[in-house]
């Protein structure tokens, strides 16, 4: 049973092409929620976002707030669930 339709939120997940962590993190957020609330941004077409964030992906935000960085949090993501 996905999670969080009730708050339907849009996730953002900063990506960078070839990353499994990145692509770990995807998956991992789909299956807690309904996949057109996550929008995923790769930072390397963004000068702007690889000069803010360059290495340091994935990172899923919630607008300003951040959720999880580097590797799916699974007890941030729970804590945000609730909200």
């Amino acid at each position: 049973m996905k999670c969080k339709d009730a708050k339907a939120s849009t996730l953002t997940l900063y990506t960078r092409a070839g990353c499994p962590l990145c692509v770990e993190m995807a998956e991992a957020v789909r299956a807690q929620i309904n996949a057109h609330h996550l929008v995923e941004i790769d930072v390397d077409t963004d000068a702007g976002l690889k000069a803010r964030y360059g290495w340091d992906v994935p990172l899923l935000f919630d607008g300003d707030v951040e959720i999880c960085r580097h590797e799916f949090d699974a007890v941030a993501f729970a804590g945000w669930l609730k909200g």
